[in-house]
């Protein structure tokens, strides 16, 4: 499929069975029209990254820095290994939670969150992702609105006792940056 990311159309593989296959979804798009750029350096991960539209963008935009895509769907993250090698992208490890050393801290989190997966487990994802921000750094959350991006907002502040304000609303969604 073709796609415009970080302001160049490039060639992407998408598969049916992996979150908007045929598209950038509009999440994705309000997500990537909103966030600061990317730092230039260090650890940046996509988390949920399906496909890659996020981790693509990072790596596009940040060749110096590391994106690690992480998801736990094994064909997304196949798919998001045939885009980065096609693109000559060999900054970006498409890997699945446990993949990713312990000890490694991110300069930036971008990130479309599969909200579906129900409550306890998105925030049991955000628990384990969230405080391995590197001092100073920001995560960037797109949600939708109606799939409780308030409520969201709320929990990481009281939960996980980290600042987060709504940076952008646009056409339903909320992005939501988080502070470390």
């Amino acid at each position: 499929m073709d796609v415009r990311l970080a302001g160049r159309d490039v060639s992407v593989w998408t598969a049916g069975g992996i979150f908007s296959p045929g598209r950038v979804d509009l999440g994705t798009q309000v997500l990537l029209r909103t966030v600061p750029p990317a730092p230039a350096h260090g650890h940046l991960l996509d988390l949920g990254c399906g496909w890659g539209p996020v981790a693509l963008t990072l790596a596009l935009e940040s060749p110096e820095a590391h994106v690690w895509a992480v998801d736990v769907n094994a064909r997304a993250l196949d798919l998001l290994r045939r885009s980065a090698r096609d693109l000559g992208l060999a900054n970006v490890s498409a890997v699945t939670p446990d993949e990713v050393p312990q000890d490694v801290l991110f300069a930036a989190v971008w990130s479309n969150p599969p909200i579906r997966v129900g409550k306890d487990a998105l925030h049991a994802m955000l628990t384990r992702w969230l405080p391995r921000l590197d001092d100073g750094a920001d995560a960037h959350l797109v949600v939708q609105r109606n799939l409780g991006a308030d409520s969201l907002q709320r929990w990481i502040a009281s939960e996980l006792a980290m600042p987060v304000t709504k940076v952008a609303s646009a056409k339903g969604f909320r992005v939501l940056r988080v502070t470390h």
